[in-house]
Formats: structure tokens, sequence, C-alpha cells
């Protein structure tokens, strides 16, 4: 039974992110060559994102501090996250003036593939990879209504907590920002 709760999580997660088509605003993972028009990818990182267990990962989830955490689950492999993360990037830099902090929490399963991306993207906010098997337990503790698809977003601050189940444009993402500081 086990088993079989696990793999219905595991494809939940990935089959929950919609086939959408990349614009010309999303982060790709391979450029062209404009001499030889030939398709390339980036060289691999040797910069290290922290690899954690849930346990590991949950104090990120419950700091009480003067902040907003902005907290997104993403994976490279899911269109509409990646779709979104210029978005994320925006916030963290636009609005770190009014105490705003957003951590990319990282899905994916193929560490030399994600920081391909990373090194390639140059992404600015903090960012982990949550690397930990069993979702039964902790996709509950993140929020009770996660049925664990992704983008998922839980931001926090200021005695509130909102927990979001989808991709957001950047004015969607600043909206509900502004509910947490304009408080």
């Amino acid at each position: 039974m086990l088993q079989k709760s696990i793999f219905i999580i595991l494809c939940l997660v990935i089959f929950s992110c919609k086939n959408e088509t990349k614009s010309p605003a999303v982060i790709a993972d391979t450029s062209v060559d404009k001499e030889t028009n030939a398709t390339t990818q980036p060289e691999t990182s040797t910069s290290e994102i922290p690899v954690l267990n849930f346990e590991e990962f949950e104090k990120y989830l419950q700091i009480e501090d003067d902040n907003i955490h902005v907290v997104n689950f993403w994976a490279t492999w899911c269109a509409p996250c990646v779709k979104e993360l210029p978005y994320f990037e925006a916030v963290n830099e636009e609005y770190k003036d009014k105490n705003v902090k957003v951590l990319l929490v990282s899905l994916d399963f193929n560490l030399k593939k994600l920081n391909t991306f990373l090194a390639k993207n140059e992404l600015k906010s903090e960012k982990v990879l949550l690397d930990d098997p069993d979702q039964n337990a902790w996709i509950p503790k993140v929020s009770k209504d996660w049925s664990g698809a992704i983008p998922a977003t839980v931001i926090y601050g200021k005695g509130k907590r909102k927990f979001y189940e989808h991709s957001f444009t950047k004015a969607e993402l600043e909206s509900e920002l502004r509910n947490f500081i304009n408080q």
C-alpha cells in the first residue's frame, strides 16, 4: 500500500505541471551559438546548492523575524515553474528593502542538470534542493491543502501564512506580496 501511495504521489508531481510553451521571458536550459547556429549546453557549475532532507529544510517554513518569506517549490522539468522564476527573481530584487526574502526550493531529481541550469541562469535568490523521497510525510507539513503539484508557493510573515498551488504572473505575485507588506 505504501509503495502504491508513493507511486501515486510521484505521478502527481511529474504530471501536475502544465505543458506550456516558453515565452521570450522564460529562463532556458540551452543557448544557440551565433557563429555556428548550433545549440549548446552550458558547462556544469562547480557551485554547490545545499541539498537538504525535509527535517533540515523545515526550519525555512517557520522563520520568525521581521521579514516576509516567499518559499517557491519548483523544478527545471516543470515549464510553468521555469516560466515564473523571473518573477520571483524580480520580487527578490525589487522588494529586498521591504524585508522580503525569496527562497527557491528545487524538487529536481538530477543535481547535475540543476547545477547546469543554475549556472546558466545565475539566479540570485537563495536556493536549496529538497531531496527527501518521503513526500507522503512532508507534503502535508508544507500545507495540508497541497496535492504535491508544482509550482507551489508559501508566503508567510507578520503572523500571516498563505499557500498557493498554481503559477503566478508578476502582477499576481506582487499583489499577494502587498497583502503581507501592507498589513
